[in-house]
């Protein structure tokens, strides 16, 4: 998804891409890079041994066994380092990760278990351990192709390219290594993990269309859907299509699929659930308005994606939820770190000021005519508010420096929403203040208390 091109006018949304969300699904597994790596090394092995054979072969044609009995010589020393390298490689991945995930477990335990996912998304995590495992595997079949044989007239394989190969991928495995202890570091930091939550969720915002329409009953209106203030007639609901699958977190949905099957159809679908909802087998996912319900279109259940646990990709709140969590245990008796909360409300603020703009309710995806193929539901203003602020002022009261941050919060974002947003951020500011004043029993530590400073207490 992404900008859309101006040619009447009007924006137009770049089109989403067919593998957007098997991508997505990949960067949430840690197999695949591991296991591509693994492939790759067995084709640049192969093609290292091609090339060392091409070397011996020209150097015997030319009659030049001194070189070869020299090539032989370098062979055999870097051998000693091939096998230092096998034995030792496997010893140091197990003890690395093993080490890391000790830290990864303490950094769950203090923020929240969902911030495991930055760990398992991570790009330099994965290739560390795809480099890793793909040096170790390389310095093995290295040491198959030596030969036994020490006379150069006889030897039929001097793995030299392959030798200098592993030795490349050593000294690359050691940069990693740093990159990913850095990494590793940085992620039992707050403040780098409540930035990489909220750099996630701004660009789940980043792709939304703009083209969206205010939550109003489907059908209702009769506008084209152009307005994002205005819902598309979508025509009668004709058929709803159930959730086969096993039960699980609605991830995301194959936006591209949907929409040309509701072209080729001449249907328009409206997502039932919302991203982020638990759904059940016999759960209807789909509702079918404008037609009839073709054989093809009853595979549908077959294009949303089922999984153990939420995703960024498509679903709007889930940065908010988490930002929420790390609050609430930061909050909590047994943590008791109120600064911690603050940072994560500095987030929680810096996220709702990105919407503030935007419309919000219905996402309406369109096929190439500009006509609305798929209506998928997202939270309007009033919810993600009230996912942002509900649970973290109910444990707020007893923490000054968070309700001062809270309430600093809120006044940036009353002068920050149009008029009609500021309802919501009016009413959770009212109940925080009322909260306080029943709370804290002395006039001056309210008064305190209820001081909007942006850093909390400094």
């Amino acid at each position: 998804m992404g900008d859309w091109k101006t040619t009447d006018g009007l924006p137009r949304r770049r089109r989403h891409r067919a593998l957007s969300p098997l991508r997505e699904h990949l960067r949430d597994t840690f197999w695949f890079a591991p296991t591509a790596a693994l492939f790759l090394v067995f084709v640049v092995w192969s093609a290292a041994t091609a090339a060392d054979d091409a070397i011996l072969t020209a150097l015997r044609d030319a009659g030049d066994e001194d070189a070869v009995s020299d090539l032989l010589g370098i062979a055999e020393d870097a051998k000693t380092v091939v096998t230092t390298i096998s034995a030792a490689m496997m010893t140091f991945i197990g003890v690395v990760f093993s080490i890391s995930l000790v830290a990864v477990q303490m950094a769950a335990g203090q923020f929240s278990p969902r911030v495991v996912r930055i760990f398992v998304r991570s790009r330099i995590t994965k290739a560390t351990f795809a480099v890793f495992l793909a040096t170790f595997v390389q310095s093995l079949l290295v040491l198959t192709s030596y030969d036994s044989q020490r006379d150069p007239a006889l030897v039929a394989s001097i793995p030299l390219v392959q030798s200098v190969l592993t030795l490349i991928l050593v000294g690359l495995s050691v940069v990693l290594f740093v990159m990913y202890v850095n990494s590793t570091l940085r992620l039992m930091r707050v403040a780098h993990v409540v930035d990489l939550i909220t750099r996630e969720a701004l660009r789940v915002v980043a792709n939304m269309p703009l083209d969206v329409s205010a939550r109003k009953p489907v059908g209702t209106s009769t506008g084209s859907g152009s307005d994002p203030g205005s819902s598309p007639d979508l025509g009668p609901e004709t058929a709803r299509i159930a959730h086969h699958g096993r039960a699980g977190v609605l991830r995301d949905v194959d936006i591209a699929r949907l929409v040309r099957m509701a072209r080729q159809n001449g249907v328009v679908l409206r997502l039932v659930p919302r991203i982020g909802d638990f759904v059940v087998p016999g759960t209807p996912v789909f509702a079918v308005h404008g037609g009839p319900v073709a054989k093809a279109l009853r595979a549908l259940s077959f294009q949303v994606s089922v999984g153990a646990e939420r995703t960024f990709h498509q679903d709007l709140g889930f940065g908010l939820r988490q930002l929420s969590d790390i609050a609430l245990r930061a909050l909590s008796p047994a943590v008791n770190d109120p600064t911690t909360a603050v940072q994560a409300v500095d987030r929680i603020v810096q996220f709702l000021s990105s919407v503030a703009q935007r419309p919000l309710g219905a996402l309406l995806h369109r096929d190439r005519q500009g006509t609305v193929r798929l209506v998928q539901p997202v939270p309007d203003w009033t919810e993600l508010v009230d996912l942002a602020f509900t649970e973290i002022r109910g444990c707020a009261v007893s923490s000054p420096q968070v309700t001062r941050r809270l309430l600093a919060g809120l006044d940036d974002l009353l002068g920050a929403v149009p008029e009609d947003r500021r309802a919501p951020l009016v009413r959770h500011r009212t109940l925080l203040t009322q909260a306080v004043e029943r709370t804290v029993p002395e006039a001056a530590d309210r008064a305190f208390a209820l001081h909007p400073d942006r850093q909390g207490i400094g």
